[in-house]
């Protein structure tokens, strides 16, 4: 056995990929050791309470070791792979290799840990499901699909089910790699794995052979048009008492999701607020018809052009026209300082549901930007969430929120503060109603908007006069050109 010294080796520990945070979930490993890196390689995909985020490697080598398996939460600080470099490298590879060659891959197999280190659990303990191993280069890709009962047990673990040690023939054309992984984009990949597709059996449509969401969804459908092998019937046998229930879950009747990443961050966020700042909700049903005729007429405007024009644009500006007129609006508590921290910017947030959760990115220095600038800087944000590349930064320092519950359907509702602003703002969804205009009865496009504050610094008075110049603009707005 060839011996290298320790200073052959590397250890890449996680990285603090947002501001301040504190740990990072594996979610996938791009290499396995005795695998070969170079410097900016990408060698795994990890998720902070912020975003999903890919991990390059800062030096080139040879994988010696992976210290946690895919669905383990690790501290900021922790390593999480070694490597071989310089003359190490040579004498890594081959053991190593061996090494990946000669264990084989089975459900009840565990990570090595090195000697005298604890493992650094956060919430979850060690996934007890398989250690997937990639294809080697050059070999065949893994078979196509996995049973419905697989799929859902991925989703509960984190990552799929153990893998035979001989690779099968593909069941349909492979997706084009680079080395051994296909291209897809994170939230792509985060799709395919809660679907239980395999990524190297999906066909890609994308430029230069990256694999969609649509692509994801092709795979599920054929899978599910391919006939699957009959089992026996299993026996039926009588349901447990409660005190001799099992640990584990009937699948056919229940799924359990474990909470953790955006959605663990965004419970927390959102009980925190809710029992911390004493909300109040204020609403308020207006006359939207002007408003949703400008929004008409802005897409028509060549200065427009190629931007998101629509009612969103024109109630953040009027949002920002309120803020204006009243600013003490927007503002943060400082408990520990007990100070009111009245801000002289405005970093608007957007709530934006996408599949990993709840987010809010904000546009920064809002309150500066001309209403073309403003449409660029929203289309840019909402493409960017749609497509799962917000940054953490992105996320950080916003000082009022607006949150359109109306996309669903909705007409109202009584929204949770984000956690260190002072107001959030509610728009419901846009409907032709009734509507007295003019002295008749008329149909006209109608809305209703909530706002929350926190009465703790924004007063009955305060919270009103900004709700109800909210409402003043998008009924008159030209009162963005008389009030600006």
């Amino acid at each position: 056995m060839t011996t290298m010294t320790d200073s052959s080796v590397r250890e890449f520990k996680m990285p603090d990929v947002g501001e301040g945070l504190t740990e990072a979930e594996i979610l996938k490993w791009y290499v396995q050791p005795g695998d070969t890196v170079t410097d900016g390689q990408v060698v795994c995909e990890v998720e902070t309470a912020k975003a999903a985020v890919e991990l390059p490697i800062p030096y080139d080598g040879v994988v010696r070791e992976l210290h946690f398996p895919e669905g383990t939460t690790v501290d900021v600080g922790t390593s999480i792979i070694a490597v071989a470099v310089g003359d190490g490298a040579a004498a890594a590879a081959e053991p190593a290799q061996e090494a990946v060659a000669d264990t084989p891959v089975t459900a009840e197999a565990e990570e090595p840990k090195p000697e005298g280190r604890q493992p650094v659990l956060v919430g979850y303990g060690v996934a007890t499901s398989s250690t997937r191993r990639r294809p080697r280069k050059g070999g065949q890709a893994p078979a196509g699909a996995q049973e419905a009962s697989a799929a859902v047990q991925a989703e509960l673990n984190g990552h799929g089910p153990a893998e035979p040690a001989a690779p099968a023939a593909p069941a349909a054309p492979a997706a084009p790699v680079t080395g051994d992984r296909p291209l897809a984009k994170p939230p792509v990949r985060k799709l395919a794995k809660d679907l239980g597709v395999d990524l190297t059996t999906v066909v890609p449509s994308g430029p230069d052979g990256i694999i969609t969401r649509e692509d994801v969804h092709a795979a599920v459908t054929a899978r599910s048009a391919t006939p699957e092998p009959q089992a026996a019937p299993a026996p039926v046998t009588p349901a447990p008492s409660p005190a001799a229930a099992p640990t584990s879950y009937d699948t056919a009747r229940e799924t359990r999701v474990p909470v953790k990443g955006v959605r663990k961050a965004t419970a927390a966020a959102m009980v925190g607020s809710a029992f911390t700042a004493p909300h109040v909700t204020e609403f308020v049903t207006v006359d939207v018809t002007r408003t949703m005729k400008l929004v008409e007429e802005l897409k028509q405007d060549k200065e427009y052009a190629g931007l998101r024009v629509n009612p969103l644009l024109l109630i953040a500006k009027a949002l920002l026209v309120a803020i204006r007129r009243n600013p003490d609006i927007n503002a943060s508590w400082d408990e520990a300082a007990q100070e009111i921290v009245v801000k002289h910017y405005v970093n608007l947030g957007i709530a934006a549901a996408t599949p990993r959760g709840l987010i809010v990115p904000n546009i920064k220095d809002a309150h500066a930007q001309t209403l073309p600038q403003l449409a660029g800087s929203l289309g840019e944000l909402v493409s960017t969430a749609r497509e799962g590349k917000t940054s953490p930064a992105a996320m950080q320092g916003g000082t009022v929120t607006i949150t359109n519950v109306g996309v669903f359907g909705v007409d109202t509702g009584t929204p949770i503060l984000n956690p260190g602003e002072s107001a959030i703002l509610a728009v419901g969804a846009i409907k032709l109603q009734p509507w007295v205009h003019k002295g008749k009865v008329k149909p006209r496009q109608v809305t209703t908007l909530a706002l929350s504050f926190d009465h703790r610094l924004v007063d009955g008075e305060l919270g009103s006069k900004v709700l109800a110049d909210v409402a003043a603009v998008l009924e008159q707005p030209k009162r963005l050109i008389s009030w600006a």
